[in-house]
């Protein structure tokens, strides 16, 4: 399934202009999905349908899919039903979230709605939700599955709950998303807004470490930034995110040579299958550069957890081989070339064996 970046709109807490450039800055950056809020009514329906269809129309012209994100009350304020959803067609929306479920035959039927329009479930629960609707035989593609943000420091998911609630959406086939979050984005659907994002261990971290982290667990095909306005360092940085293999940003040591830069950052690595715990074996390149001469350098160290290595010139026939330090050893056959960004320790854990991966200069990033 193809992977996407999208963007967080709210209309009732911001401005059309600035939402407009929001979008199209967006679109120049690869984003192609957005989340709009519709959680509260405060004006006429005839007043929410030209301000809420003039940004979706706007959204449409840069090939967005937008999905509106829905609160029960607002059907009776609006005197719309769930059993008619022309309302959401005319708006020009591609789908609509429902942060309520039903009991299982109403999401289904749903599912057929005759505007095919998606409908998107709360993936942030724990329980056989899903399982129930599909039971009752739904129009599958036309399901989606969203986690929720977090507004408040401390109340995000954990990860171990996380990947459960996933995994529930995941083995259906069904398209997932979830957030993360605008370090100096302010708008959100609260007055409180401690960043928006689904998970709680990415609160802190920097957008596209986030990204890479979501895309890496193989559970999530939409990464959606859940507070506005992302700057557009932070939308450029997420365009650079490789979605569908692990990307690890590295800080070159001075003394490293071009031969081993090239190791490093210009080959596609992947780990062998028949895995150690102390190091991630990338073997494949040493044969390419056999012939090269690998002078010994910073090699009379300790190795540390996510430093990265090559085989200098006295290590015979594993010369050239690239390893990523798992657990602190030493051996002086092995140059220490690069450290992996702090940050993006975490994804270590996702090189499993036979797993792609790929090295940059953390410069790039």
């Amino acid at each position: 399934m193809e992977r996407r970046l999208g963007i967080s709109i709210y209309p009732e807490h911001s401005v059309i202009a600035e939402d407009k450039k929001y979008i199209e800055l967006a679109s120049r950056y690869g984003f192609s999905r957005i989340f709009m809020c519709m959680l509260s009514v405060s004006h006429s329906k005839e007043m929410i349908k030209e301000h809420f269809s003039s940004i979706i129309s706007y959204a449409k012209t840069f090939n967005f899919e937008v999905i509106l994100d829905i609160a029960p009350n607002i059907f009776d304020a609006l005197g719309i039903s769930y059993d008619n959803l022309s309302f959401f067609h005319e708006l020009g929306a591609d789908g609509i979230r429902l942060d309520l479920g039903f009991d299982g035959n109403k999401e289904a039927l749903l599912s057929f709605n005759e505007y095919n329009l998606k409908i998107e479930l709360n993936m942030s629960n724990d329980v056989a939700y899903l399982d129930n609707i599909i039971t009752y035989k739904p129009n599958t593609p036309f399901i989606y599955g969203c986690h929720n943000f977090y507004p408040q420091k401390g109340t995000g998911l954990p990860y171990d709950f996380f990947l459960k609630c996933s995994q529930r959406f995941k083995k259906y086939g069904v398209r997932t998303a979830a957030f993360i979050s605008a370090k100096d984005a302010n708008i959100g659907p609260w007055n409180i807004n401690d960043g928006l994002c689904t998970l709680e261990i990415h609160r802190n971290l920097p957008i596209e470490v986030q990204a890479k982290h979501l895309y890496a667990t193989g559970l999530i095909d939409d990464v959606i930034i859940g507070n506005a306005y992302a700057s557009e360092e932070e939308l450029k940085a997420l365009s650079k995110v490789n979605k569908y293999q692990v990307e690890l940003s590295i800080e070159t040591l001075e003394g490293t040579s071009d031969i081993e830069k090239t190791i490093m950052f210009k080959e596609q690595h992947f780990r062998r299958g028949d895995i150690s715990s102390q190091v991630v074996r990338s073997t494949e390149v040493r044969k390419k550069y056999a012939k090269e001469s690998i002078p010994e350098h910073d090699n009379k160290i300790e190795f540390k957890p996510g430093d990265v290595v090559i085989g200098n010139d006295q290590f015979g026939k594993y010369k050239g081989e690239l390893q990523l330090v798992l657990e602190s050893c030493y051996d002086e056959r092995k140059n220490l070339v690069g450290r992996i960004a702090k940050d993006e320790l975490i994804l270590l854990d996702f090189i499993e064996p036979w797993s792609k991966f790929k090295l940059v200069p953390e410069r790039e990033q």
